[in-house]
């Protein structure tokens, strides 16, 4: 199976930068999107053979999830059942016969790390909610999870040491969730590759490929004897994000 996760930042901008195409050419099972940016009915997308499912955030123009899948769920589930952080469409469950795919869109620290306290306390809750799931079955978590786990996941570690997204705390944060028996995929199948998934607009960031590594497939580590592959697809363009993907055997 396939599986494919893009922070596509604006969906409907995405859109008039070719997504469809791109959507079709890879041919996931089931194709992830976080920072959709949009209700569902905004824009008029739909692929044959796929059901879609959305999670939008209750303000207009902002967040968002949804999840395009070729494989009808057992149960969908929108949020993580925790008041304090479910108005921003940040998350999505889909229940299949024998895992969960969670699409998640976290929340960035901001400028300042204004919102670092907040993200300390989703980090805890989304954690628990991750060991509740894998308690039952295992757990493949795909996203933009906002953060460069180790010094090779980013172009410039030092100078960005107290920046969002590189903090010792959100670091320690992604640390503790693999502890709590998860693998991210592609840092497991490649120690010691530099490949990023994330550009800054300003600066030529891109052209010169000063990035971050923040967009993962996280499985449980009980799937990892079925995971083929773990790809970042550094030559798509359309958003500041590329999309990143697992192949999972049988």
């Amino acid at each position: 199976m396939k599986f494919i996760s893009w922070n596509v930042n604006g969906l409907r901008a995405c859109e008039s930068k070719g997504f469809s195409d791109i959507f079709k050419e890879m041919d996931a099972d089931f194709f992830c999107l976080q920072e959709t940016k949009m209700q569902e009915g905004q824009l008029d997308i739909a692929f044959p053979g796929y059901e879609s499912y959305w999670n939008s955030a209750e303000k207009k123009g902002y967040s968002g999830t949804a999840i395009f899948t070729r494989h009808k769920p057992l149960s969908v589930t929108r949020g993580i059942g925790i008041d304090l952080h479910d108005h921003e469409g940040r998350v999505i469950t889909l229940e299949m016969p024998d895992f969960y795919l969670v699409c998640c869109y976290t929340p960035n620290s901001q400028d300042g790390l204004k919102r670092l306290e907040y993200r300390m306390s989703w980090e805890d809750h989304f954690r628990q909610y991750l060991k509740r799931l894998d308690a039952t079955k295992p757990v493949i978590l795909c996203g933009d999870l906002n953060v460069a786990h180790e010094e090779i996941d980013i172009k410039n570690p030092k100078t960005n040491r107290r920046n969002a997204g590189f903090t010792d705390e959100e670091r320690e944060k992604f640390s503790d969730l693999l502890a709590c028996g998860f693998t991210d995929t592609f840092r497991w199948l490649y120690p010691d590759q530099v490949t990023y998934s994330w550009w800054s607009y300003r600066f030529q960031a891109r052209q010169k490929n000063a990035g971050w590594r923040i967009d993962y497939f996280v499985v449980s580590d009980r799937l990892q004897p079925r995971v083929q592959d773990a790809k970042i697809h550094t030559d798509i363009l359309g958003s500041d994000h590329c999309p990143v993907e697992l192949d999972l055997g049988e």
